[in-house]
């Protein structure tokens, strides 16, 4: 993968499904309701000072978010952190840089 330039899109993993697990709690204080479904569909990944995960994820039966994490260096310790998100979408819509 080259450094900045998006990977292309691809099913999720169960590393995938990890990541949005953790910043779940993060997405449901922004939007100010709970997800009784939360699975990760597909991904890619961004490698800049760290990494960026983009992440499409079922929230309902035809109901989707994209969720941005941001995963810092190992070296910074820091925890996964939920940085953007887009609502309102659904599964044929394009997981692109946002």
């Amino acid at each position: 993968m080259m450094c900045g330039a998006p990977s292309a899109t691809q099913p999720a993993t169960a590393e995938t499904q990890a990541i949005a697990d953790q910043v779940k709690s993060q997405l449901e204080e922004k939007e100010n309701k709970k997800f009784p479904i939360f699975k990760a569909v597909e991904f890619r990944s961004q490698v800049v000072a760290g990494t960026n995960h983009f992440i499409k994820v079922q929230v309902g039966d035809d109901d989707f978010v994209h969720i941005r994490v941001f995963e810092s260096l190992p070296h910074e310790n820091k925890p996964l952190a939920l940085s953007s998100y887009q609502t309102n979408k659904a599964r044929h819509d394009e997981l692109s840089y946002f």
